[in-house]
Protein backbone atom coordinates (compact mmCIF):
# COMPACT_ATOMS: atom_id res chain seq x y z
CA UNK A 1 0.00 0.00 0.00
CA UNK A 2 0.91 3.14 -1.23
CA UNK A 3 2.37 5.91 1.44
CA UNK A 4 0.68 9.28 2.37
CA UNK A 5 3.43 11.02 1.48
CA UNK A 6 3.18 9.64 -2.14
CA UNK A 7 -0.23 10.51 -2.43
CA UNK A 8 -0.06 13.92 -1.72
CA UNK A 9 0.33 16.82 -4.72
CA UNK A 10 3.60 17.84 -5.31
CA UNK A 11 4.79 21.70 -6.39
CA UNK A 12 6.70 21.74 -10.21
CA UNK A 13 9.10 24.35 -11.01
CA UNK A 14 8.70 27.64 -12.87
CA UNK A 15 8.72 27.09 -16.74
CA UNK A 16 11.94 29.20 -16.70
CA UNK A 17 14.06 27.26 -13.96
CA UNK A 18 13.27 23.94 -16.61
CA UNK A 19 13.88 25.85 -19.65
CA UNK A 20 16.87 26.98 -17.73
CA UNK A 21 17.66 23.59 -16.84
CA UNK A 22 17.25 21.64 -20.44
CA UNK A 23 17.89 24.72 -23.17
CA UNK A 24 16.89 22.18 -25.84
CA UNK A 25 13.72 20.90 -24.65
CA UNK A 26 10.47 21.42 -27.23
CA UNK A 27 7.14 24.20 -26.38
CA UNK A 28 4.31 24.31 -27.55
CA UNK A 29 1.88 27.04 -27.84
CA UNK A 30 -1.93 26.44 -27.61
CA UNK A 31 -2.74 29.94 -27.01
CA UNK A 32 -2.43 31.10 -30.59
CA UNK A 33 -5.62 30.67 -31.99
CA UNK A 34 -5.05 33.87 -34.55
CA UNK A 35 -2.03 32.31 -36.27
CA UNK A 36 -1.68 31.86 -39.89
CA UNK A 37 -1.33 27.94 -40.92
CA UNK A 38 -0.43 29.05 -44.21
CA UNK A 39 2.42 30.90 -43.55
CA UNK A 40 3.65 27.93 -41.83
CA UNK A 41 3.28 25.58 -44.26
CA UNK A 42 5.06 27.93 -46.97
CA UNK A 43 8.42 26.72 -48.35
CA UNK A 44 11.58 28.82 -47.70
CA UNK A 45 12.28 28.10 -51.01
CA UNK A 46 9.26 28.63 -53.10
CA UNK A 47 9.36 30.34 -56.26
CA UNK A 48 6.74 33.29 -57.43
CA UNK A 49 5.17 31.41 -59.45
CA UNK A 50 4.59 29.37 -57.16
CA UNK A 51 3.21 31.68 -54.31
CA UNK A 52 1.33 33.73 -57.09
CA UNK A 53 -0.57 30.11 -58.23
CA UNK A 54 -1.83 30.02 -54.48
CA UNK A 55 -3.06 33.68 -54.65
CA UNK A 56 -5.06 33.43 -57.91
CA UNK A 57 -6.50 30.35 -56.44
CA UNK A 58 -5.42 26.83 -56.89
CA UNK A 59 -4.84 25.57 -53.50
CA UNK A 60 -7.98 26.57 -51.88
CA UNK A 61 -7.93 27.62 -48.31
CA UNK A 62 -9.66 25.87 -45.48
CA UNK A 63 -11.72 28.66 -44.91
CA UNK A 64 -13.40 28.32 -48.51
CA UNK A 65 -13.98 24.78 -48.65
CA UNK A 66 -15.64 25.25 -45.30
CA UNK A 67 -17.91 28.03 -46.27
CA UNK A 68 -18.66 25.85 -49.34
CA UNK A 69 -19.56 23.03 -47.18
CA UNK A 70 -22.17 25.37 -45.08
CA UNK A 71 -24.40 25.89 -48.20
CA UNK A 72 -27.04 23.74 -49.16
CA UNK A 73 -28.02 23.45 -52.19
CA UNK A 74 -31.53 24.02 -53.06
CA UNK A 75 -33.34 22.69 -56.58
CA UNK A 76 -33.01 25.34 -59.27
CA UNK A 77 -36.92 25.85 -59.34
CA UNK A 78 -37.26 27.16 -55.62
CA UNK A 79 -36.75 30.30 -54.45
CA UNK A 80 -34.31 29.31 -52.37
CA UNK A 81 -31.70 28.30 -54.48
CA UNK A 82 -31.61 32.36 -56.35
CA UNK A 83 -32.46 34.16 -52.53
CA UNK A 84 -28.58 32.50 -52.61
CA UNK A 85 -26.82 34.24 -55.20
CA UNK A 86 -28.55 38.06 -53.62
CA UNK A 87 -27.11 36.54 -50.47
CA UNK A 88 -24.29 39.46 -49.96
CA UNK A 89 -22.94 42.07 -47.05
CA UNK A 90 -23.28 45.72 -48.15
CA UNK A 91 -19.29 46.06 -47.04
CA UNK A 92 -18.84 43.47 -49.11
CA UNK A 93 -20.68 45.18 -52.37
CA UNK A 94 -18.42 48.44 -51.46
CA UNK A 95 -15.57 46.25 -51.28
CA UNK A 96 -15.83 45.02 -54.87
CA UNK A 97 -16.85 48.36 -56.26
CA UNK A 98 -14.07 49.55 -54.93
CA UNK A 99 -11.88 46.89 -56.43
CA UNK A 100 -13.49 47.19 -59.54
CA UNK A 101 -12.18 51.06 -59.98
CA UNK A 102 -9.28 50.69 -59.02
CA UNK A 103 -7.58 47.69 -59.94
CA UNK A 104 -4.51 46.56 -58.10
CA UNK A 105 -1.31 44.71 -60.00
CA UNK A 106 -0.74 41.15 -59.42
CA UNK A 107 -3.98 41.33 -57.30
CA UNK A 108 -6.64 38.61 -58.90
CA UNK A 109 -10.04 39.89 -58.12
CA UNK A 110 -11.47 36.68 -58.16
CA UNK A 111 -9.54 35.21 -55.56
CA UNK A 112 -9.44 38.76 -53.56
CA UNK A 113 -12.97 39.61 -53.52
CA UNK A 114 -15.32 37.22 -55.34
CA UNK A 115 -14.51 33.70 -54.49
CA UNK A 116 -15.78 33.52 -51.26
CA UNK A 117 -19.21 34.75 -51.65
CA UNK A 118 -19.78 35.17 -55.27
CA UNK A 119 -23.24 37.38 -56.32
CA UNK A 120 -25.80 38.57 -57.98
CA UNK A 121 -27.11 41.36 -56.51
CA UNK A 122 -24.24 43.90 -57.38
CA UNK A 123 -23.94 42.78 -60.98
CA UNK A 124 -27.63 42.95 -61.68
CA UNK A 125 -28.32 46.63 -60.07
CA UNK A 126 -24.92 47.83 -61.47
CA UNK A 127 -26.04 47.02 -65.13
CA UNK A 128 -30.09 48.77 -64.37
CA UNK A 129 -28.21 51.71 -63.20
CA UNK A 130 -26.41 51.96 -66.33
CA UNK A 131 -28.92 51.42 -68.15
CA UNK A 132 -30.64 54.25 -66.63
CA UNK A 133 -27.60 56.42 -66.88
CA UNK A 134 -26.94 56.05 -70.53
CA UNK A 135 -30.61 56.97 -71.38
CA UNK A 136 -31.48 59.51 -69.20
CA UNK A 137 -28.09 60.92 -70.07
CA UNK A 138 -28.46 60.57 -73.69
CA UNK A 139 -31.62 62.72 -73.56
CA UNK A 140 -29.91 65.15 -71.75
CA UNK A 141 -27.35 65.14 -73.94
CA UNK A 142 -29.90 65.60 -77.46
CA UNK A 143 -31.46 68.31 -75.31
CA UNK A 144 -28.68 70.18 -74.74
CA UNK A 145 -27.45 69.90 -78.51
CA UNK A 146 -30.84 71.31 -80.00
CA UNK A 147 -31.42 73.61 -77.24
CA UNK A 148 -31.99 77.48 -79.18
CA UNK A 149 -32.79 75.73 -82.55
CA UNK A 150 -35.79 77.16 -84.10
CA UNK A 151 -38.67 75.11 -84.04
CA UNK A 152 -37.12 72.58 -81.81
CA UNK A 153 -39.41 70.45 -79.44
CA UNK A 154 -38.25 67.94 -77.13
CA UNK A 155 -39.39 64.42 -76.80
CA UNK A 156 -38.14 61.95 -74.83
CA UNK A 157 -36.73 58.85 -76.56
CA UNK A 158 -37.98 55.82 -74.08
CA UNK A 159 -36.47 53.68 -76.94
CA UNK A 160 -33.13 54.50 -75.24
CA UNK A 161 -33.74 52.58 -72.14
CA UNK A 162 -34.79 49.68 -74.07
CA UNK A 163 -32.17 49.38 -77.01
CA UNK A 164 -29.35 50.37 -73.79
CA UNK A 165 -31.01 47.31 -71.49
CA UNK A 166 -30.63 44.91 -74.22
CA UNK A 167 -26.88 45.93 -75.12
CA UNK A 168 -25.58 45.96 -71.16
CA UNK A 169 -27.56 42.66 -70.08
CA UNK A 170 -26.27 41.06 -73.33
CA UNK A 171 -22.83 41.70 -72.66
CA UNK A 172 -23.28 40.84 -68.85
CA UNK A 173 -24.40 37.57 -69.31
CA UNK A 174 -23.66 36.24 -73.19
CA UNK A 175 -20.16 37.23 -73.22
CA UNK A 176 -19.86 35.53 -69.46
CA UNK A 177 -21.68 32.13 -70.67
CA UNK A 178 -19.25 32.39 -73.92
CA UNK A 179 -16.07 32.88 -72.01
CA UNK A 180 -17.13 30.53 -69.47
CA UNK A 181 -17.46 27.76 -72.30
CA UNK A 182 -14.39 28.20 -73.56
CA UNK A 183 -12.52 28.12 -70.62
CA UNK A 184 -13.91 24.80 -69.99
CA UNK A 185 -13.07 23.43 -73.05
CA UNK A 186 -9.27 24.96 -73.04
CA UNK A 187 -9.21 23.40 -69.08
CA UNK A 188 -9.90 19.79 -70.69
CA UNK A 189 -7.20 19.95 -73.00
CA UNK A 190 -4.63 21.73 -70.91
CA UNK A 191 -4.91 20.36 -66.93
CA UNK A 192 -2.71 23.29 -65.30
CA UNK A 193 -5.47 25.96 -65.90
CA UNK A 194 -7.34 28.10 -63.77
CA UNK A 195 -10.65 27.21 -63.50
CA UNK A 196 -13.36 30.29 -62.56
CA UNK A 197 -17.31 29.25 -62.27
CA UNK A 198 -19.97 30.73 -64.08
CA UNK A 199 -21.12 32.94 -61.72
CA UNK A 200 -17.63 34.23 -60.98
CA UNK A 201 -17.32 35.19 -64.45
CA UNK A 202 -20.57 37.09 -64.27
CA UNK A 203 -20.00 38.60 -60.99
CA UNK A 204 -16.04 40.11 -62.69
CA UNK A 205 -18.10 41.31 -65.80
CA UNK A 206 -21.08 42.83 -63.97
CA UNK A 207 -18.85 45.11 -60.90
CA UNK A 208 -16.21 45.87 -63.79
CA UNK A 209 -19.50 47.90 -65.85
CA UNK A 210 -19.33 50.31 -62.34
CA UNK A 211 -17.04 52.99 -63.84
CA UNK A 212 -19.12 53.65 -66.85
CA UNK A 213 -21.86 54.74 -64.64
CA UNK A 214 -19.75 58.17 -63.62
CA UNK A 215 -18.56 58.53 -67.27
CA UNK A 216 -21.97 58.36 -68.75
CA UNK A 217 -23.17 61.30 -66.76
CA UNK A 218 -20.01 63.21 -67.27
CA UNK A 219 -21.04 62.19 -71.45
CA UNK A 220 -23.76 64.49 -71.19
CA UNK A 221 -21.00 67.46 -71.28
CA UNK A 222 -21.53 68.41 -75.33
CA UNK A 223 -17.94 67.99 -75.72
CA UNK A 224 -16.10 65.62 -77.60
CA UNK A 225 -12.94 65.67 -75.62
CA UNK A 226 -14.14 65.37 -72.38
CA UNK A 227 -16.11 62.65 -73.90
CA UNK A 228 -13.28 60.55 -74.96
CA UNK A 229 -11.05 61.77 -72.35
CA UNK A 230 -13.62 60.14 -69.88
CA UNK A 231 -14.87 56.97 -72.19
CA UNK A 232 -10.96 56.37 -72.47
CA UNK A 233 -9.99 56.44 -68.75
CA UNK A 234 -13.20 54.00 -68.05
CA UNK A 235 -12.01 51.57 -70.84
CA UNK A 236 -8.30 51.38 -69.44
CA UNK A 237 -9.85 50.89 -65.50
CA UNK A 238 -12.17 48.06 -66.30
CA UNK A 239 -10.28 46.63 -68.94
CA UNK A 240 -7.25 46.15 -66.95
CA UNK A 241 -9.69 44.08 -64.12
CA UNK A 242 -11.07 42.13 -66.59
CA UNK A 243 -7.03 41.31 -67.99
CA UNK A 244 -5.71 40.68 -64.69
CA UNK A 245 -8.30 38.40 -63.67
CA UNK A 246 -8.19 36.01 -66.61
CA UNK A 247 -4.82 36.19 -67.91
CA UNK A 248 -3.77 33.64 -65.40
CA UNK A 249 -6.25 31.52 -66.18
CA UNK A 250 -5.18 31.39 -70.20
CA UNK A 251 -1.65 31.97 -69.99
CA UNK A 252 -0.68 28.43 -69.43
CA UNK A 253 -2.52 27.35 -72.53
CA UNK A 254 -1.01 27.96 -75.90
CA UNK A 255 0.45 31.73 -76.40
CA UNK A 256 -1.62 32.51 -79.23
CA UNK A 257 -4.75 31.35 -77.50
CA UNK A 258 -3.86 32.81 -74.47
CA UNK A 259 -3.44 36.38 -76.44
CA UNK A 260 -6.60 35.91 -78.74
CA UNK A 261 -8.01 35.10 -75.53
CA UNK A 262 -7.21 38.19 -73.86
CA UNK A 263 -7.26 40.61 -77.24
CA UNK A 264 -10.95 39.02 -77.48
CA UNK A 265 -12.26 40.00 -74.35
CA UNK A 266 -10.61 43.59 -74.63
CA UNK A 267 -11.97 44.05 -77.86
CA UNK A 268 -15.55 43.16 -76.71
CA UNK A 269 -15.38 45.46 -73.99
CA UNK A 270 -13.69 48.20 -75.89
CA UNK A 271 -17.23 47.85 -78.64
CA UNK A 272 -20.02 47.97 -76.37
CA UNK A 273 -17.85 51.48 -74.78
CA UNK A 274 -17.56 53.15 -78.39
CA UNK A 275 -21.10 51.83 -79.53
CA UNK A 276 -22.60 53.01 -76.18
CA UNK A 277 -21.11 56.44 -76.79
CA UNK A 278 -21.67 56.95 -80.25
CA UNK A 279 -24.93 55.63 -80.77
CA UNK A 280 -26.25 57.22 -77.62
CA UNK A 281 -24.23 60.66 -77.23
CA UNK A 282 -23.81 61.48 -81.00
CA UNK A 283 -25.16 64.72 -81.90
CA UNK A 284 -24.59 64.12 -85.59
CA UNK A 285 -26.84 61.50 -85.67
CA UNK A 286 -29.18 63.11 -83.73
CA UNK A 287 -32.25 63.40 -85.70
CA UNK A 288 -33.81 66.81 -85.57
CA UNK A 289 -37.77 66.75 -85.13
CA UNK A 290 -37.93 69.86 -87.59
CA UNK A 291 -36.01 69.13 -89.86
CA UNK A 292 -39.19 68.02 -91.85
CA UNK A 293 -40.12 70.70 -94.43
CA UNK A 294 -42.79 72.83 -93.16
CA UNK A 295 -46.04 73.79 -95.03
CA UNK A 296 -44.47 77.11 -96.69
CA UNK A 297 -42.29 75.17 -98.59
CA UNK A 298 -44.67 72.86 -99.91
CA UNK A 299 -46.43 73.09 -103.01
CA UNK A 300 -50.30 72.54 -102.78
CA UNK A 301 -51.23 69.38 -104.52
CA UNK A 302 -54.27 70.74 -106.18
CA UNK A 303 -52.22 73.76 -107.40
CA UNK A 304 -52.04 73.64 -110.90
CA UNK A 305 -49.66 75.53 -113.73
CA UNK A 306 -50.93 78.72 -115.33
Amino acid sequence: MAAVDDLQFQEFDDAENLLAANRDATTISIGDPSGNPKKQRRVAGATPREEDDDLLGNDDSDKTELLAGQKKSAPFWTFEYYQTFFDVETHQVLDRIKGSILPWPGKNFVRLYIRSNPDLYGPFWICATLVFAIAISGNISSFLVHLGLPQYHYVPEFRKVTIAATAIYSYAWLVPLALWGFLMWRNSKVMNLVSYSFLEIVCVYGYSLFIYIPAAVLWIIPSEPVRWISIVIAMCLSGSVLVMTFWPAVRDDHRRIAIATVSAIAVLHVLLAVGCKEYFFDSRGAEHPASAPTTANKIPPNTKKQ
